[in-house]
């Protein structure tokens, strides 16, 4: 059977996962916990066959793929289809924050509106399609081997609906931590399930905001 095995990593903490705040396309670096992260993510990984990383080109998710990288010496490439979702006008701001300014914007994200797109951002949609189409072209270049993924928690979102099947509005009741190791398998008929949330090369320092 044709497949590729793909593992998905969410970057490391930063600074804006902490205080819950909307990163989107803004370009937050990881913070100390962060840096650590990505080196216990690496070091997890380093005995894994890997063909290829390949990593959002946002800071926060390059710099986890660049440990990971040094570690098992797979060949590394950017990719913005890996980017968050852009959120637009709500980038920069809290939770707290976007209740009190944009109430309504903040009640239609809030409640997984499929259509909706923040003022210069992305919906839900148009996030799901980028999402699965970078990663079907990715891992349609490796049959037969094994790729990582080094992106967000919102695209991690994606990859995990898409492999259980459930919809795009449906709450999530699974984790997004921060350089936890998410294990899927590609083939022409689309992803499966492996392994998810795996942080025990992590102990205690994950975080599980959503959208980061």
């Amino acid at each position: 059977m044709d497949a590729t095995r793909i593992i998905a990593i969410r970057h490391g903490e930063t600074a804006w996962n902490v205080d819950s705040r909307l990163q989107g396309h803004l370009d937050i670096p990881l913070n100390d916990v962060g840096l650590w992260q990505a080196r216990q993510a690496a070091l997890a990984l380093a005995d894994e066959p890997i063909d290829a990383i390949y990593s959002s080109d946002l800071q926060r998710a390059w710099v986890t793929a660049q440990a990971i990288a040094e570690t098992t010496q797979a060949p590394l490439t950017a990719h913005q289809g890996l980017r968050e979702r852009s959120f637009g006008v709500l980038q920069g701001h809290t939770f707290e924050e976007l209740e009190a300014k944009e109430p309504e914007q903040a009640y239609r994200w809030r409640k997984r509106d499929p259509a909706f797109a923040p003022e210069g951002g992305e919906s839900l949609i148009a996030l799901r399609e980028r999402i699965t189409a970078t990663t079907y072209a990715l891992a349609a270049q490796h049959v037969g081997g094994q790729i990582v993924l080094v992106a967000h928690g919102g695209v991690l979102d994606v990859l995990y609906r898409a492999a259980t099947r459930q919809d795009i509005q449906a709450p999530r009741t699974w984790q997004l931590g921060n350089a936890a190791i998410n294990r899927l398998l590609w083939t022409p008929d689309g992803l499966s399930l492996v392994g998810w949330a795996d942080t025990q090369h992590l102990d205690n320092a994950v975080r599980d905001e959503n959208h980061a």
